[in-house]
């Protein structure tokens, strides 16, 4: 019933992308969506949008399997996984089969890797990951030798994952593109790894946020970004539900092919309406063109 149910769904969104129908928010054509005349442009393939589960934690909390249910019904594919909410990994795969979605990437620790790599490995096989991610370094490694360690440790867990059959990244913040001794810290780690080991789910505002470009960074560094974290930007810097803010997009998703990208992650770190939120983002990702 589910897999019929994401079915008509993706139906549904391919037809409107056939007949060329506009996205309408209000009255007004959200930005970076193609009108009926355009030429054929790309699209993100609905199979790999998804949304970073943290977005819709308070709910999440409360009632794990109808909040993933609503998210397969409103026409997600995947999710990120941000924790288990309690739950054992088994029980929560069996959660995210009966809503309709699959697991794409599991958020990790720093401490937790460090403490039992093995462990967090095969809590990732139960999932299902293809990408295990760390999502922060503690703030006592910000120093040019604490990166160089970051990256010496993501290589060896790098390794493991891909003996396992799966990949590492690691997730950015704005902390990272601090300048320490005149180097920017997230360099540290994309020319300390190897790219058949690490590489990285690239928040998208916490790159812009700190004034830094993705594409010149796909310029230096390509096929490096196989996850974006697609978090839009209100006018005053603050977080904004996707396809309403500032960050412009379709330039970035153009350069698919020189970033590597394979996965379409929606997040909002802060969202009012948490729902409302996921079903912006989905609608976004699956009309913009570019």
């Amino acid at each position: 019933m589910t897999t019929s149910r994401r079915g008509l769904l993706r139906a549904a969104a391919l037809g409107t992308t056939v007949l060329g129908f506009s996205a309408v928010a209000g009255g007004l054509q959200v930005p970076g969506v193609a009108a009926a005349d355009d030429p054929p442009p790309h699209s993100v393939p609905l199979d790999h949008i998804g949304i970073q589960l943290y977005t819709v934690r308070s709910i999440m909390t409360i009632n794990p399997q109808g909040t993933l249910n609503a998210l397969g019904d409103m026409g997600y594919a995947t999710v990120g996984v941000s924790g288990l909410y309690g739950h054992a990994p088994e029980k929560f795969r069996d959660m995210l089969d009966v809503g309709g979605v699959r697991a794409v990437l599991t958020h990790t620790s720093w401490d937790a890797m460090n403490a039992n790599v093995q462990r967090e490995l095969e809590i990732a096989r139960i999932l299902g990951v293809r990408f295990v991610v760390v999502p922060s370094l503690p703030a006592s490694l910000r120093t040019v030798a604490g990166y160089t360690h970051a990256a010496a440790k993501f290589q060896e867990w790098g390794i493991r994952c891909r003996s396992a059959g799966m990949k590492f990244l690691f997730h950015n913040h704005d902390v990272d593109f601090l300048t320490v001794d005149g180097k920017v810290l997230f360099d540290i780690l994309v020319e300390e790894t190897d790219p058949r080991f690490v590489n990285f789910e690239l928040d998208l505002y916490w790159v812009v946020k700190p004034g830094y470009d993705p594409v010149a960074y796909f310029e230096r560094y390509p096929g490096r970004f196989p996850v974006f974290h697609v978090k839009d930007m209100a006018a005053d810097g603050s977080f904004e539900d996707l396809g309403y803010g500032t960050i412009d997009f379709p330039r970035i998703f153009a350069r698919y092919a020189q970033s590597g990208v394979r996965e379409y992650v929606v997040e909002h770190d802060a969202p009012r309406d948490p729902l409302l939120t996921a079903r912006r983002g989905q609608e976004y990702l699956a009309k913009v063109r570019f």
